[in-house]
């Protein structure tokens, strides 16, 4: 797709920052996307590799997409520029659980053209806002690999804390790899009513 189909993807999602203070928006990723996305996935080999395995082709995007059809689950965003809509990087939220665990896993990436200007960065503080006080989960992990060291550094910005190191945890370039543990709980004065999953006691 081109910048002219930008008006017909989704809308930004609710609860953005306040008084236009962050430069990008977040919106969920969708079929319309795709043409722009793989674009910037093979613009990005160098830079992803061996951290952040993406779909390459329409077909590895159209599975992509399936991953995040329930919202419950799973939910995959985008980070755009404010002033153009264009797409600067992808937050996911996976792996979401509720009951009392209430926490889902953090998986993020720049894209090359744009890499380096702190877009990611303010993507995350928006993703934790959302996640704490929209989705109300508790918990967010991310699971790096500790040679990923703009990674660490950007979780450490953000206020995640290491919490260890699990050797094999993901399959990764061929190969089980170890990553650090990092993970950010909620404020604790809260935003509202608990999600209606978490247990009274």
């Amino acid at each position: 797709m081109t910048q002219n189909d930008t008006p017909e993807r989704e809308e930004p999602l609710p609860g953005g920052p306040r008084e236009g203070s962050s430069r990008v928006i977040l919106r969920p990723i969708s079929g319309r996307d795709q043409d722009e996305f793989l674009e910037l996935v093979r613009a990005s080999v160098d830079l992803h590799h061996p951290w952040m395995p993406l779909p390459g082709t329409p077909q590895e995007f159209r599975a992509y997409l399936e991953r995040f059809e329930d919202p419950e689950a799973a939910e995959g965003l985008l980070v755009c520029t404010r002033d153009t809509g264009a797409i600067v990087g992808n937050i996911n939220i996976n792996s979401i659980i509720r009951g009392r665990f209430q926490c889902g896993s953090l998986a993020y990436a720049a894209f090359a053209p744009t890499a380096g200007q702190g877009y990611i960065s303010e993507g995350i503080r928006l993703v934790l806002r959302h996640a704490f006080e929209v989705l109300r989960l508790h918990r967010l992990e991310a699971n790096i690999q500790p040679g990923n060291h703009a990674s660490l550094r950007l979780v450490q910005r953000h206020g995640f804390r290491r919490e260890g190191y699990s050797p094999d945890l993901l399959f990764i370039d061929g190969a089980w790899r170890g990553h650090e543990r990092w993970a950010i709980t909620a404020p604790s004065q809260g935003s509202g009513d608990p999600h209606p999953t978490l247990p009274a006691r």
